[in-house]
């Protein structure tokens, strides 16, 4: 531990012993976990377990003494934490049961808290861990759970990392488009953010995907703009991986002179900062270059430095890639008996990866088709639940409609019976008034729907459909109200007569 971190973990012990409450108590084996976790896990375990015991006990003493609200809060946020970071410790021990455990229960408590933040990371972890199982549906479905929530909170780094965790799932499963259209988003959100080493890795991303798809201009293009913001960023291992990725687009175009000057580039930068399986990687590469120019010493010399890093680290992968190089350097070079061993020791590796993958890409076929399953059957309850909706809406709609034209009926059947009835003039053009008014705001109503299919919701046209309404409305208004009052003018007249 070096001295900076020792200082701070007396610091923190010193806070626990002098501690006023346990809340802060809580906090300072939080923090010293998160100190130590990455040196010593078990330590950290210890540490976040006394953060779960003591979280529990309070919450079952403040409710025994119904403290809430607040208090319970603080104890709930703590309680979280412990159970969020212990599962990351089992994560990345390859404790995937005892992970998914500690993170649901994690998850739990940040939904009965609604402590969105919190649960958008939970959700996220799971995710990750299911996708590292091969259950791609779930992973997806808790993926985009935690991306609406870091949507609604408007987090563009939690946004930009659930968007990229979800396009990496889909180029695994070989959906280009989607996984394209979800790069695509990542680097739009590291954008917005002004995250330069995010905008980087999403550009590279990007690049190596259009390049699988040999559209060489777009790899090149993006290629380049990821080395000039890993420039920026000084971020040397990403600097020679973009380079490295550059030398291979020109050795597929044929432009050998550019090829070399890039791979030459990312070895020297990867012997600078000892990436192993990096050097391995460009000795293959520069030594494939090598091979087909026709200078066999310097291709056999490359493949054997190569061979001997990817045996010291114990990559397959790059045993395979310097093992076939090698053994086509020995045909050229007549050399039999090395050719053989060489080529034997290729197959090997290569059928070790391909079984692997093999068992990869059938994990991931019945995931797909799983997915797509549960994904139909998810849109057609969506359907049946829209269609039940529209039927109970409907019913409701019909019996409203009725209800008012069965008033107006009454309201009309009123006025009509305006001249037998005894009401003064004011009262009886009242009711008129008003009948048409109801009228016209049924009218309204009931026309809304096509108007909004009419005019597309502008205000505009609405309001001139509305003013025509209107317009129809008056004269037939003024035509009863004239009418009505002829009729209950002339009793009114005659009354007057006889009182005379």
């Amino acid at each position: 531990m070096s001295t900076e971190a020792k200082a701070k973990v007396d610091s923190i012990r010193n806070a626990i012993q002098n501690a006023g409450h346990d809340t802060s108590v809580c906090r300072a084996y939080l923090v010293w976990g998160e100190e130590v976790y990455l040196n010593n896990p078990d330590t950290a375990l210890i540490l976040w377990q006394k953060v779960h015991d003591l979280a529990e006990e309070s919450l079952v003493s403040g409710q025994l003494n119904g403290e809430a609200g607040a208090f319970e809060k603080k104890y709930l946020f703590f309680l979280a934490e412990a159970l969020n970071n212990t599962g990351y410790i089992y994560y990345i021990q390859g404790d995937i049961p005892n992970a998914l455990e500690f993170y649901h229960k994690s998850l739990k408590i940040q939904e009965e808290m609604g402590q969105k933040s919190g649960l958008a990371t939970s959700l996220n972890n799971i995710g990750l861990i299911y996708d590292a199982q091969g259950d791609i549906p779930k992973a997806l479905e808790f993926h985009h759970k935690s991306l609406k929530i870091e949507e609604e909170l408007g987090n563009k780094s939690g946004m930009a990392s659930s968007l990229n965790n979800i396009a990496l799932i889909y180029m695994n499963q070989g959906d280009i488009p989607k996984a394209l259209e979800f790069y695509h988003k990542s680097l739009k959100a590291f954008e917005e953010m002004g995250d330069k080493s995010g905008i980087a890795t999403s550009l590279n991303n990007i690049g190596a995907i259009y390049n699988n798809q040999e559209d060489i201009p777009k790899a090149l293009e993006f290629c380049h703009k990821s080395l000039k913001m890993y420039k920026e960023v000084g971020d040397k291992s990403g600097i020679a991986t973009s380079l490295n990725n550059i030398g291979t687009i020109y050795n597929a175009q044929g432009d050998i002179p550019k090829a070399l000057e890039f791979h030459h580039k990312s070895l020297k930068i990867r012997e600078e900062i000892g990436d192993k399986s990096g050097i391995a990687n460009s000795f293959k590469n520069i030594g494939d270059i090598e091979l087909l120019v026709g200078n066999l010493t310097n291709a056999l010399e490359l493949g054997q430095q190569g061979l001997e890093i990817a045996q010291e680290i114990g990559s397959p992968d790059l045993i395979s890639y310097n093992s076939g190089l090698l053994n086509k350097v020995a045909k050229k070079q007549g050399n039999y008996q090395m050719a053989l061993e060489m080529y034997e020791l290729h197959i090997l590796m290569r059928d070790s990866i391909n079984n692997e993958e093999t068992q990869k890409a059938s994990i991931r076929q019945q995931t797909k088709y799983e997915f797509e399953k549960a994904q139909l059957v998810k849109d057609q309850q969506e359907k049946e639940t829209a269609r039940l909706q529209a039927e109970v809406t409907a019913r409701r709609d019909n019996l409203q409609y009725s209800v008012i034209l069965i008033c107006l009926l009454a309201i009309g059947g009123l006025v009509a019976m305006l001249g037998k009835l005894s009401l003064p003039i004011k009262v009886a053009e009242g009711l008129i008034f008003f009948s048409f008014l109801i009228l016209f705001e049924f009218i309204l109503v009931l026309g809304d729907p096509y108007v909004d299919t009419w005019t597309g919701g502008a205000p505009g046209l609405k309001l001139l459909i509305n003013a025509s309404v209107a317009a129809f409305i008056f004269p037939l208004h003024a035509f009863f109200e004239a009418k009505l009052k002829g009729r209950l003018v002339k009793p009114a007249l005659l009354a007057g007569l006889r009182k005379r």
